[in-house]
């Protein structure tokens, strides 16, 4: 299973979005500079929270995007759904019904147990991502990042809202 590279982009942004004070947001290039990742691609996750209800955008002086909630409220399951959809990550075509076997495939048959194995996976992994909020990652990065590199990005956050707010 590979997922998008936005939403690796999307949870790091949120993580950064959920260190702002409140009703400050940050321009998405802001957002681009401090993860040196291309601005026309974070635009796109970013867009795509924002028609999620994850994020906030706004034009104008003090414009850019914010959590439209505490960063506890928002799950990493929410996230991959706004970014990459809610399909299933295994799709069975029933190719066992293409044997060439007469009867191999009786009708009302349960699942493959392969179809099976692969739905238990991912309602695991769902339940997980689920389970796991932005506010859960940050007390992580806090726990295993070193105080002056967590200050420093910090303030780097601050200081771009705050000239947006300020002109």
């Amino acid at each position: 299973m590979r997922l998008a590279e936005g939403i690796e982009w999307a949870v790091h942004c949120l993580l950064v979005l959920s260190w702002l004070p409140p009703d400050a947001a940050i321009p998405a290039e802001k957002l681009a500079a401090f993860h040196g990742v291309p601005r026309p691609y974070l635009a796109k996750a970013l867009q795509a929270l924002a028609r999620a209800g994850i994020v906030a955008s706004a034009t104008g002086r003090g414009g850019g995007y914010r959590l439209t909630r505490p960063a506890g409220e928002v799950t990493l399951l929410e996230v991959v759904r706004a970014i990459d959809g809610d399909e299933p990550l295994f799709r069975c075509t029933e190719i066992r019904q293409r044997a060439p076997i007469p009867g191999a495939v009786r009708p009302n048959q349960p699942p493959c147990a392969i179809a099976a194995a692969m739905q238990r996976a991912e309602a695991a992994w769902r339940a997980e991502l689920a389970r796991t909020t932005i506010a859960d990652l940050d007390l992580k990065t806090r726990q295993h990042t070193p105080a002056r590199v967590l200050q420093a990005g910090r303030r780097w956050i601050e200081e771009a809202a705050a000239r947006r707010r300020d002109g």
